[in-house]
């Protein structure tokens, strides 16, 4: 796959605001693992090869694992989420495919249970803005780092 353009140049002052969202969102009291999970799980859904390696990444150097990584995908079935990062997960799902849920009332309920009213609009925020990441990325087809190759056997 081929870039089509570099967002970052083209729009700098954009890029910049959009930046400036994720600063906030970093210093907002969430979670650092939690902020690494629900960007992920949100790239996952859009299908965002760029944000998924850059998130796993950043997971990983902030002590994620790699059976929670791995598994995130099917988070529901996986034993291995607290309640708190269980709801933020459903919340993100609802958010990023919110013209198929409407951000419905149970997962809403569940998200209260674990999160105070300004954390449940951070963690919102958080969602919309890897959306808005992601959408970049997969428009202007970001291509994520290659490095070695895969090894195969014989």
């Amino acid at each position: 796959m081929k870039p089509r353009m570099n967002f970052f140049q083209a729009a700098p002052e954009s890029i910049k605001a959009l930046t400036a969202v994720e600063t906030q969102i970093q210093s907002s009291g969430l979670e650092q693992s939690l902020i690494e999970l629900v960007r992920t799980r949100a790239s996952q859904i859009n299908g965002c090869a760029f944000c998924i390696n850059m998130h796993t990444q950043d997971a990983r150097k902030h002590g994620e694992t790699e059976q929670r990584l791995y598994l995130l995908n099917v988070w529901r079935e996986a034993p291995l989420y607290t309640d708190r990062e269980r709801a933020a997960l459903a919340w993100t799902d609802a958010v990023t495919l919110i013209s198929e849920t409407h951000a419905p009332d149970d997962a809403y309920e569940e998200l209260r249970k674990h999160f105070s009213e300004a954390e449940a609009v951070n963690l919102t925020i958080l969602i919309g803005t890897i959306n808005a990441w992601n959408r970049l990325a997969i428009s202007f087809r970001a291509v994520p780092p290659a490095k070695a190759k895969a090894v195969t056997s014989a």
